[in-house]
């Protein structure tokens, strides 16, 4: 079976589209086969999206997993003098990102794979629906290489299903120094926010 998280799905092509739907915002996505939630937003991203504070208007902001875009896109719309880093490792992922980002005129969206990010870049806020079913050995080393690039007083935002685990990860990431709390809960969901490490 293949999987979202994989570099190149092996999942034929089956090109369809999503709306996305916020009370400030109004687009309509690309999606295909081989990415996830290819049919409709993701519950857990809606929460996330509907959840969080506004990001910061300027700097360099992440979308840690990004699909096709939903994250990185609203962030883009509602701090429009940043710039959006949308990563992946799902090369179908990035290239449907990359054209949602042009079709809405989010110019300064930056759709690229997670090795291709200059390394000396921070980030003033990371939003993020990880991918835990890659593991928690992966999910554990995945969010240690990205939470460490916070730009002091940076947060991220990280939504979490109940059942998936939200409270043992908030766990893991205090014990191993990121400052971390239930930032809101809602359905079946965490939204938890992760201060940059002291």
């Amino acid at each position: 079976m293949a999987h979202y998280f994989e570099d190149s799905p092996a999942a034929a092509s089956r090109p369809g589209s999503v709306t996305l739907v916020l009370p400030d915002l109004h687009l309509k996505l690309e999606t295909d086969r081989g990415v996830f939630s290819p049919d409709r937003i993701d519950p857990g991203t809606r929460v996330l999206l509907e959840g969080v504070p506004a990001p910061p208007s300027g700097g360099d902001l992440l979308d840690l997993g990004c699909g096709y875009g939903p994250i990185a896109l609203t962030m883009a719309s509602r701090a429009p003098s940043a710039t959006v880093w949308a990563v992946d490792v799902n090369r179908r992922s990035l290239e449907l990102c990359a054209r949602n980002a042009a079709s809405a005129r989010l110019d300064k969206v930056r759709s690229v794979h997670v090795d291709e990010v200059p390394p000396e870049v921070r980030f003033a806020a990371i939003w993020s629906n990880p991918a835990i079913r890659i593991g928690k050995p992966a999910l554990h080393a995945m969010l240690t290489r990205w939470l460490t690039r916070l730009t002091p007083g940076g947060a991220a935002y990280l939504v979490v299903q109940r059942h998936l685990g939200a409270d043992s990860l908030q766990r893991w990431l205090v014990d191993e120094g990121f400052p971390a709390t239930r930032h809101a809960s809602r359905s079946a969901y965490r939204i938890l926010k992760v201060e940059s490490p002291l």
